[in-house]
């Protein structure tokens, strides 16, 4: 249904900008809802921790090899009903986790799982970024933190259902059908935007511009730290620091508390500074984060290392699929390459910090974290926005700012 409102008026912007956040927010909460009830599944499924290792590791699977369709799909259908189909496709593959009996039907069920949160990420990624672009101003940080937001309210109702004893097939099948409601009536109010006649249709499996293959470089390391301090930072403290389970929980409540806080916030810090400034200093604050992990080794100094950690690498993400669909005469396509590294990073650096950490030691694992985040700094200048059809950069207020008309 249309409004008779152009799409670029400002009222109509402004209602796009809040439409596109809440699908961020229903995106996370599907996260949050399943994340909550890993335990019911392994125990319904029959696993034991090394095969539901191996289970888990299919969502990003399945998001990498299928994120390279999204493009497609974008341009086929325009870029809110191609958002319509897969957000439902994905809110609605909640439900498939907790029906699988066995491993090998719940590593097929997060396979697709994890297909459709890919592809429905990089659609939703692609009208955030054209809705900043005509804004005029950045806003790709708070929609991820607005994801962040969804995964915490998902979270805290799966957490709820399990301390109730609810069984999961039937939380999961409510949540569903709650998060597809809420996914299709926010979805109504993004951006209709279809693609022009002469753009080119992108190949099923095109590769994308090299330009975004050096922005998910950036991605991988923010990924990578953010992944392995997730994963890793509490069994740290724990084994490295001999500090009790409660201690060890709160470096990873500081470090997501720090990196949803900085999404959240760091628009304005974007608009004031440019992404290329922003994501260094992020670097130079994540690495002394890293630093302070790897060298003080005293559980203060962890807990305000791996919350430095989180508030340098927040941003990161967020910037690296504004300046892929920047890069290139078609958006989704670059954001779904940035998009494959960084679930590739993801993907690999809990079982890469666990091989290093075997190898030689935890600590040693995490100087590796602290030398990717330092990489961040000079691996910022990727960000910077270049004038379209040229090879110039535009001036160092990079972010939404200085985003095309």
């Amino acid at each position: 249904m249309t409004t008779g409102e152009p799409e670029s008026s400002p009222s109509r912007l402004r209602r796009a900008r809040f439409s596109i956040a809440a699908v961020f927010c229903a995106h996370g909460a599907v996260t949050g809802s399943f994340a909550t009830r890993i335990p019911w599944i392994q125990d319904h499924a029959g696993l034991d921790a090394g095969s539901l290792g191996l289970a888990l590791a299919f969502p990003a699977l399945g998001a990498a090899l299928a994120m390279p369709l999204a493009g497609r799909i974008n341009h086929r259908f325009g870029a809110r009903a191609a958002l319509r189909g897969l957000l439902v496709l994905w809110t609605l593959s909640l439900v498939l986790p907790s029906l699988a009996p066995d491993f090998v039907t719940l590593c097929a069920a997060l396979l697709v799982y994890g297909a459709t949160s890919g592809m429905s990420d990089v659609a939703m990624n692609a009208l955030g970024v054209e809705t900043e672009n005509r804004l005029g101003r950045s806003i790709m940080s708070s929609l991820h933190g607005m994801w962040s937001g969804g995964a915490l309210l998902g979270s805290a109702a799966g957490t709820a259902a399990a301390h109730a004893g609810a069984d999961a097939r039937l939380h999961h099948l409510v949540a569903a059908l709650a998060l597809t409601g809420a996914g299709l009536a926010a979805v109504h109010g993004v951006l209709d935007l279809r693609s022009t006649q002469d753009e080119e249709a992108p190949a099923h499996f095109a590769l994308p511009p090299r330009s975004a293959l050096l922005i998910g470089a950036v991605g991988f390391a923010a990924v990578f730290a953010e992944g392995a301090s997730i994963d890793w930072s509490a069994v740290y403290l724990r084994d490295v620091l001999d500090t009790d389970a409660g201690l060890a929980a709160a470096s990873t409540t500081a470090f997501a508390l720090t990196m949803t806080a900085a999404r959240l916030l760091g628009d304005r810090v974007v608009d004031r500074f440019g992404a290329v400034r922003t994501v260094r200093t992020g670097g130079v604050l994540a690495t002394a984060g890293g630093l302070l992990v790897v060298l003080v080794r005293h559980p203060a100094a962890a807990l305000a290392g791996f919350g430095l950690i989180g508030l340098g690498v927040a941003v990161v993400v967020p910037l690296a699929f504004a300046a892929a669909a920047r890069s290139g005469p078609a958006p989704a396509q670059a954001i779904a390459g940035v998009a494959t590294i960084t679930y590739t990073s993801g993907l690999i650096a809990p079982s890469a910090i666990g091989a290093v950490a075997d190898a030689t030691s935890l600590a040693v694992s995490f100087a590796l974290v602290t030398a990717l985040a330092f990489l961040l700094v000079p691996g910022a200048a990727v960000l910077r926005r270049h004038r379209p059809g040229t090879g110039a950069a535009a001036p160092d207020r990079d972010g939404a700012a200085a985003a095309r008309p």
